[in-house]
């Protein structure tokens, strides 16, 4: 007897939206994806690039746990690199330039050629609630859609506004209307908004660049990929395309610096918190100002586009004031500006309101994945939605949940750091965020998720025998180096050289990898449960200002409760020992 279908609606089809339809789809359930214009699908608005320091990790995790965005990557990658190669294996990461139409052509097509999955074209204006669970959506033409859980992913849509200089214009990116209704419809149920920014820079024309004074910067070889060579039915590659690299110098700066006033963000004009590792230029000139100069990336958008992406100089300047600085940096003296930059002000949910499966804490049902919860970055809204569209699907049917410890992967780390500490300022994902680095390289990680992966539903028996294969390969080569050395099993040339640098790795941290794993069990045998019903200002010997921290987070554990902002060592000790005398009365009663 088959599995009945169930119904998940997804709201938006970004990258957040787009994992979270295709894992809940994956995991057994109906989907519904209601998004505001179907020929958006999956763009890429702002760099077109997928990867990264630590976003790297992020995408060999969603593609270890059978998500779409790492083979959509590299179907439509024009130029790849590995980063920090001077590094070790633990920071090291893939990032790769993608073609900016194809690789939206590529998700609309995957999106709408699903069988498991329906798109429904339509602006959600509200959800609708009843005794405490989500029931489905309203959207703004009147019509009413019944879900059985629904999974929010609006990017920066929420009350989204363009800003370019003294220019505002509401929406979530250009030509695109914002979600203005849908913002007041979550204040009312209670959830805490704030005001987030982001940007992006001018468009050049490709054809107005001296690039003879510029620095090449070709792709490595080979081309980085981050579907496994042994998976079956790999996209192929496209040719590519070389990027540039040019910088800032003193007069582009002063110029910014004199015009400093005409930019929204130093007027007043946004309230919104932007990234602080991904600044404008004018926050580079004003917080670096010793310095001469700054990198900028000119990056092309794709095989048959004339627009290229000056990374490093996204800005909210008035349009005539960008096409001025930009002429004063190297190569871009005669350059055309197609398109100005602008900054996007949007709100996002306080994402303490969430558990650690991206669930509502008093909505049930309820999904949030991607940049309203306050982050930043393609890689970090496509982990979000994959965790919160499987643990959608598998709430429903029955099936185990989909959580990552710190310990297990990246998402586990990003998505608890923002259930506990919330975020001030758009969160972006980075290596030393994560204590338990060396266990969690972006070239294992499907031997650390291939097993939750399987039991939620997100990857299938075979997929889930070919990584317990991989792994064994990885074991035996490993073994063979131990026995004979790292340089005799190179020179025996009998192993793939992506199997021999899994191996490899394991050997330069064994000694640091047999320490964390020790102290990852230790930190685990040290968090004790906590009941999410906790009455904290009940508690001797917690101060009120803990028990509000307490409260508004409502941990799960000892271990999470000890990473909320501002509580102290003797309100964990506290709330540690009022934890174990609960656990040793519930022994005791069971024993009688």
């Amino acid at each position: 007897m088959s599995t009945p279908r169930t119904r998940v609606l997804v709201v938006g089809a970004g990258h957040a939206g787009l994992e979270a339809a295709f894992a809940a789809a994956r995991v057994g359930a109906e989907v519904l994806v209601v998004t505001g214009r179907i020929d958006t699908v999956g763009q890429t608005p702002c760099n077109p690039s997928v990867g990264g320091v630590a976003k790297g990790h992020l995408v060999a995790e969603i593609e270890a746990l059978g998500g779409f965005m790492g083979r959509a990557a590299d179907a439509t990658a024009i130029h790849g690199k590995v980063l920090n190669t001077r590094k070790g294996p633990a920071v090291q990461a893939t990032r790769v330039q993608v073609d900016k139409a194809r690789y939206g052509a590529y998700a609309q097509a995957a999106l709408l050629e699903d069988p498991r999955i329906q798109t429904l074209e339509g602006l959600v204006a509200a959800l609708r609630v009843e005794s405490g669970r989500v029931r489905g959506v309203e959207l703004v033409d009147g019509s009413y859609v019944e879900a059985e859980a629904v999974v929010v992913t609006t990017g920066t849509f929420l009350g989204g506004v363009l800003h370019t200089g003294r220019s505002m214009v509401p929406g979530g990116r250009v030509n695109e209307p914002p979600a203005k209704a849908l913002s007041l419809c979550l204040r009312a149920l209670g959830f805490d908004l704030k005001r987030l920014k982001t940007g992006t820079p001018a468009r050049l024309h490709k054809d107005s660049i001296d690039y003879a004074q510029l620095q090449a910067q070709p792709s490595d070889d080979p081309f980085p990929r981050f579907v496994l060579p042994d998976e079956p039915d790999a996209p192929p590659r496209l040719p590519d395309l070389p990027c540039h690299l040019t910088y800032t110098n003193p007069r582009t700066h002063a110029l910014i610096q004199a015009r400093l006033h005409e930019s929204p963000m130093y007027s007043g004009q946004i309230e919104g918190v932007g990234p602080r590792y991904c600044p404008s230029i004018e926050d580079k000139v004003v917080r670096f100002a010793g310095r001469d100069q700054h990198q900028v990336f000119l990056e092309p958008e794709g095989l048959d586009s004339d627009l290229v992406y000056p990374n490093g100089i996204s800005t909210s300047l008035p349009a005539e004031v960008q096409i001025e600085f930009i002429r004063t940096i190297a190569g871009l003296e005669h350059a055309e500006m197609v398109r100005p930059g602008y900054a996007v002000e949007y709100d996002a949910v306080d994402a303490r309101a969430l558990t650690h499966r991206l669930e509502s804490k008093d909505i049930a049902g309820l999904f949030f994945a991607g940049q309203i919860n306050g982050t930043s970055g393609y890689e970090e809204a496509g982990a979000q939605g994959l965790v919160a569209g499987a643990n959608a699907a598998a709430a429903l049917l029955e099936r185990p949940a989909l959580e990552i410890a710190r310990d297990q992967g990246y998402v586990g780390v990003m998505i608890d750091d923002l259930v506990t500490q919330g975020c001030d300022e758009p969160y972006r994902m980075f290596t030393s965020r994560a204590e338990f680095r060396i266990v969690l390289r972006e070239n294992n990680a499907d031997e650390r998720l291939s097993e939750a992966g399987f039991a939620t539903g997100t990857i299938d028996a075979a997929r889930r025998a070919r990584d317990e294969s991989r792994c064994a390969r990885v074991d035996h080569v490993e073994a063979r180096m131990r026995k004979q050395g790292e340089a005799a099993v190179e020179a025996a040339g009998d192993v793939e050289a992506w199997i021999f640098e899994r191996a490899r790795s394991r050997l330069i941290y064994n000694g640091y990898i047999d320490r964390q794993r020790a102290e990852i069990e230790r930190v685990r045998g040290e968090g004790l449960p906590l009941p999410t019903d906790l009455d904290y200002f009940a508690l001797a010997g917690l101060s009120h200002e803990a028990a509000e921290r307490l409260a508004r987070v409502r941990p799960t554990s000892t271990a999470q409760a000890s990473r909320i902002p501002g509580m102290t060592p003797a309100a964990v000790a506290c709330l540690w020992a009022h934890a174990r005398n609960a656990q040793r009365n519930s022994s005791e009663a069971r024993s009688d």
